[in-house]
């Protein structure tokens, strides 16, 4: 992949910002902010697991929605670290665009200093890091307690799936640490769990029958 902004690489339907060049949506055409709860908060036991200091890490930072959906949901005190993996990163019109159907985030605090690659939300210290996660992944020297995995689905973005970069994503987390994805396809589950994650798929969201949660054992 390379670095070329996906920005004029969008279309839109219903309000929602589907990537032409995966042909996917950037969240769910039902409801954005419910499948964020669904799948990444419930399918990581949060927010309930949220402590000072509790680390997030994501592939694919999208329009932020997973980000501001997780800051809202943290009621503190202290704050909450969150690492997101971007290889096309939005421009701001076409993210405030995307978040301007849910405004009861808290959409400003990103927008107000998007692209910065640093970025304080309330309650939440957020790290963004550009270019294909495959190179940037394993030169971290961060450990996720939980990971949103929320690549385009693999069957359009294979790169962000595949078995080398789901066994970064073991060794880049905590002991006991969790991820949570939307899709259930079978070559995902069988690399995460090669990695050392035990599997489970349970029921997704909307239109989904299943997706995959997981723990590092």
């Amino acid at each position: 992949m390379d670095d070329e902004n996906l920005s004029s690489d969008l279309e839109w339907r219903d309000g929602t910002p589907i990537a032409t060049r995966f042909d996917d949506p950037y969240f769910s055409l039902d409801d954005g902010v419910a499948e964020t709860r669904h799948v990444f908060l419930d399918g990581n036991d949060l927010p309930g697991r949220l402590r000072d200091g509790f680390h997030i890490a994501e592939l694919g930072f999208g329009t932020g929605l997973n980000a501001l959906v997780t800051a809202q949901a943290w009621a503190g005190p202290g704050r909450l670290r969150f690492t997101s993996f971007e290889a096309y990163p939005l421009g701001r019109d076409d993210m405030a665009r995307a978040l301007s159907a849910f405004p009861d985030l808290p959409s400003e605090a990103l927008l107000d200093h998007w692209p910065a690659m640093r970025i304080d939300l309330p309650g939440m210290d957020l790290t963004i890091v550009p270019g294909d996660a495959r190179a940037t992944l394993p030169t971290w020297d961060g450990s996720a307690d939980a990971w949103f995995l929320d690549g385009f689905s693999p069957a359009r973005n294979p790169e962000l799936w595949d078995a080398a970069l789901m066994a970064e994503v073991a060794q880049h987390t905590a002991p006991g640490g969790t991820f949570a994805t939307y899709t259930a396809a079978g070559h995902v589950r069988r690399a995460l769990q090669d990695a050392g994650f035990t599997v489970e798929r349970v029921p997704g969201h909307g239109r989904k029958r299943h997706m995959t949660r997981g723990r590092l054992t």
